[in-house]
Order: C-alpha cells, then sequence, then structure tokens
C-alpha cells in the first residue's frame, strides 16, 4: 500500500511539472481551439423558426458582476432586435453567440443610463462585425434623437479612427453610429414597426416621473412576448400584454432593498440611503408582476432588472416572496445568457442558457 501511494505521489508530481513545463505550448494550443470556437460560434443559424427571447443582462444600476444592466434580444424568424443596451449588454450578446451585425434595431423603453450606456459598444460591434453601410437604426419614444446625437458625438473621433486605421472596404463611412427612429403614441399604445410576420406594439408604463416610458410586445406565428421595461403595476400593462405567452417583467423586492438603505443609513450616508428609497415606488414587486402577469393570462413570467443585486440563487425564495401564490404559471428568476423559444403552433416555452 505504501508503494502504491509513493507511486502515485511520483505520477502526481510529474504530471504537475510537465504542467508547467510545457505551459507555454499548452496555453497556446488552448486559446487556439477556445478561439477556433468563439470565432465559429452562430446561435441565431441553429435556431427554428419561431419567437425567441433572451436575456443579454438581467441586472440594475446596482453591482452585481454576474448580471449585466437591462439588455433583451428578440428573434423572430430572421429578424433580431434588442430591447435596451444597459452596461455590458453586448460583452453578453457575443458570449451567447449572436453577433451584433445581424441586429436589425435597437429599441428603447425610456431613458434612464442603466438602460443606454451600453449602446456605444452596439454601434461599434454592429458596424465592424458586418461591413454595415448603414448606422444602428435606434427605436424610442420622443427624446431618443437627443440620446443617439449624444452618442453619435462622443463616438464621431473613434469613428474616424477606426475609418483611417482599416480603410472603408472594411469599416464603410456610411456605416457606424446610430440613426434615431422616434415613434409616438397618441393613446396607450401603438404598433410601431411590422413585417416578416412579426409586429412590434409599444405601450405606455407608469414609470413617473420618467416620461415617456414604455413596453414593448412581439407577436409572431401565433406567439406573443412582452417586455415591459420599468414599470410599476399598471391597466395598461396588463390590457397590452392580454394573452401573451411570456412576459419578461422588472422587479424590485422593498423588504430586501430596506435592509440595504438602512445600512446607508446607519453608515451617514443620507443621500444614497434617500435615492434606495426614493427607487421603491417606481418599480413593480415580484408579487405585483405575478399579479399582472395572472391578470394578463401569461404562462410564463420571467423577472429581470433585479433590485437588489442576487449574487447567488440561494437569495432567490426571499426575493420571490409569495408571489409563485400569484400566479398560475411559471416564474422565473432571470439569469443573463437565459434564452426561451416559443415554436409556432405549440403553447410550448422552452427554457436554455446560451452562456
Amino acid at each position: 500500500m505504501k508503494r502504491i501511494g509513493l507511486g502515485l505521489l511520483v505520477v502526481v508530481a510529474l504530471v504537475v511539472a510537465g504542467a508547467f513545463l510545457f505551459q507555454k505550448p499548452i496555453g497556446q494550443f488552448a486559446f487556439q481551439r477556445a478561439a477556433q470556437q468563439m470565432v465559429g460560434r452562430d446561435r441565431l443559424g441553429g435556431l427554428a423558426n419561431g419567437l425567441h427571447v433572451g436575456l443579454c443582462g438581467t441586472g440594475s444600476p446596482m453591482p452585481n458582476p454576474q448580471r449585466a444592466g437591462p439588455c433583451n434580444v428578440v428573434i423572430a424568424g430572421k429578424q433580431v432586435f434588442v430591447v435596451d443596451m444597459g452596461e455590458n449588454g453586448n460583452r453578453n450578446l457575443n458570449l451567447m453567440g449572436i453577433n451584433a451585425a445581424d441586429v436589425d434595431g435597437l429599441l428603447l423603453t425610456h431613458f434612464h443610463s442603466d438602460h443606454i450606456d451600453g449602446i456605444g459598444p452596439l454601434m461599434l460591434y454592429h458596424w465592424t462585425r458586418g461591413t454595415r453601410t448603414a448606422p444602428l437604426p435606434v427605436h424610442g419614444p420622443e427624446g431618443v434623437e437627443q440620446v443617439v446625437a449624444g452618442f453619435n458625438a462622443t463616438y464621431a473621433l473613434d469613428h474616424s479612427y477606426r475609418i483611417a486605421h482599416h480603410g472603408e472596404q472594411v469599416v464603410p463611412r456610411s456605416g457606424g453610429l446610430a440613426a434615431a427612429r422616434p415613434f409616438a403614441i397618441a393613446g396607450n399604445k401603438a404598433v410601431v414597426m411590422q413585417g416578416g410576420g412579426l409586429t412590434i406594439t409599444a405601450f405606455k408604463v407608469d414609470h413617473d416621473p420618467v416620461k415617456p416610458a414604455v413596453g414593448y410586445r412581439f407577436d409572431y406565428k401565433g406567439r406573443a412576448v412582452c417586455i415591459s421595461g420599468d414599470a410599476a403595476k399598471s391597466a395598461n400593462l396588463i390590457a397590452s400584454c392580454k394573452g401573451a405567452d411570456l412576459i419578461v417583467h422588472d422587479a424590485l423586492q422593498p423588504r430586501m432593498l430596506k435592509e440595504v438603505e438602512a445600512a446607508f443609513a446607519a453608515q451617514g450616508s443620507a443621500n444614497t440611503a434617500k435615492i434606495f428609497h426614493d427607487i421603491q415606488d417606481y418599480h413593480a414587486t415580484p408579487e405585483q408582476a405575478a399579479e399582472s402577469a395572472q391578470a394578463a393570462g401569461a404562462r410564463m413570467l420571467v423577472l429581470s432588472h433585479l433590485v437588489p443585486p442576487l449574487p447567488v440563487a440561494y437569495l432567490y425564495p426571499a426575493f420571490l416572496g409569495d408571489s409563485e401564490s400569484r400566479f398560475d404559471g411559471t416564474i422565473v428568476v432571470g439569469e443573463d445568457g437565459m434564452l426561451f423559444s416559443l415554436p409556432p403552433g405549440t403553447k410550448a416555452i422552452e427554457r436554455r442558457s446560451l452562456m
């Protein structure tokens, strides 16, 4: 037995020594394989023709290393739209195997910083990954022109540097940056895009004092998905999402957030404590989101824009509170990289992770 133990130790020592001795070639080989797999990844090409919604960011302005800022991607056949683009949202699109050059447009729910601060990288990748000859279309309610103009001004020098460096055959001068596509809503909702079997409807939500603020509904091949944006519970959200199969809804748990507020107050950070107090009245709680999903007749509720941050899944039950008793369908606490697929002609909702 002693000889076997000694022999095993010798083998382990040789393996460890070999790993260090050949670290450079092993590392080069491993990186080569990883690069080939990453460059060759195209998840869109493998998706069935149906309605799909991916979570490229489920976080909030509060720091959370596991979650990017608010970001959703909706795929309907060959059409790809991103709803909101928070910080690191474009990074997650890449990690999910979704090429930014394939994005047909970005739709903004409102203009809070955490919903727009990832636009710059998306503009760049949309241009450089596909030799795009036209800017990224950015759709949104009144005010989107100001947001887009600001990003274009900020990235104008970067745009000129890349043309000078790579040449117009690679990065056409007519591409890059973004183009504002404003829309108006006369009543409570309006169809803002229609084509290829896809209908996109914007609907007003309650996010006072932020106005305008909208959510979006996507209808394709008899299936429907709603994305709330930032929204307190409202009759218009419920009416606009009536009959949707899946609702992606922002969620804030006041019982947990009050603990954060109290901690800042005890530390003497009165201003920060007030901010955490103020934000509690213009987001839905998990329980309210569940009630809205129930009233709308949805089959699944996916919670996103999670406040406060949830670094581990162990905290999910405390975050959900008693929301599961208020909704007959399935409630999912969203995580970055999740993809939900809704095949046409069925009631199924398939779930997997792309990260």
